[in-house]
């Protein structure tokens, strides 16, 4: 009898070796779908906008004194913002938010930032909102300097009492902000070294950071800013690990702090942070403004 009349495989091999091949298929080609997918519509996995009047604006009567306002940006690009006074206020927070949403789901922050004694002017990035256009890399940066010009318009504003504030996606638009603009200090919060660091993290699967356009580059950028530095990360953040803060931290010059939120998650820094988390943004604010 010759060896070809006996199989190399045994008979109960021969499914098992079947079903890892489609597996391994099948695999592959969710693999590529999910590929040209996020290549095809890649702001969409990157921007979550609501425009109006998705939100809470009907409770922007909560917060005593705000406005209404808007402005230009270099593009032609109409931006909506609420500002809101503080009376003898230690400085102005500019802030940005993160990805999802409007401004009118920051609502609660934006009272808590001006009864500690913070002018805040908080904007929404365009396509999100009562902001005009559509979200784009460039767009968002574009929309965080306007913002900046427009406060220095404002009565009793100059750049030496603005702060920069940067939640999530926010951080990457008030790193560029810094560095275009001078600002008196940084805050950071729960933010990203690269976009494509978060790839990795969110698409581990996927060579998402191969093919990304964007590029959120605060790591290259912050390497260039010279002003103090807040960082505010929570412990438990299952968005952007505190890794990615803490590499953003590291690329930072100094004066810098890093203040880590026990037990928080991406979404309730303000909230588990609590009152230390009030009184460590109001000491780095007081910081800044003694010097002057």
């Amino acid at each position: 009898m010759s060896l070809s009349t006996f199989s190399l495989v045994k008979p109960k091999q021969q499914p098992i070796l079947r079903f890892l091949k489609q597996l391994l298929i099948a695999a592959i080609a969710a693999i590529a779908f999910w590929t040209i997918l996020l290549m095809l519509f890649e702001e969409k996995f990157i921007f979550f906008p609501s425009s109006y009047p998705g939100g809470y604006y009907d409770e922007a009567g909560t917060v005593p004194g705000i406005e209404d306002c808007s402005f230009i940006t270099e593009d032609g690009v109409k931006i909506h913002a609420w500002f809101v006074k503080s009376d003898s206020a230690v400085a102005t927070l500019l802030m940005a938010h993160g990805n999802a949403g409007n401004l009118s789901h920051r609502l609660p922050i934006i009272k808590a930032m001006r009864d500690s004694g913070f002018n805040v002017l908080m904007f929404d990035y365009r396509g999100y909102g009562k902001s005009e256009g559509s979200p784009t890399e460039d767009g968002v940066y574009a929309d965080g300097r306007a913002a900046f010009d427009y406060l220095l318009q404002r009565q009793g504003v100059d750049s030496s009492s603005i702060i920069l504030f940067g939640t999530s996606l926010g951080g990457a638009v008030a790193v560029d902000i810094a560095t275009h603009r001078k600002a008196a200090g940084l805050i950071l919060e729960s933010t990203f070294s690269t976009a494509k660091d978060v790839a990795r993290v969110a698409y581990p699967f996927l060579p998402a950071q191969f093919i990304l356009r964007s590029r959120f580059d605060s790591e290259a950028k912050i390497r260039t800013i010279r002003i103090p530095i807040l960082f505010l990360h929570g412990d438990q953040d299952g968005v952007i690990p505190i890794a990615l803060g803490r590499k953003l931290y590291s690329a930072a010059n100094e004066p810098k702090t890093f203040h880590t939120i026990v037990g928080a998650d991406h979404n309730d820094t303000f909230w588990v942070g609590g009152e230390e988390y009030m009184r460590t943004i109001r000491s780095f604010a007081l910081s800044l403004t003694s010097k002057k």
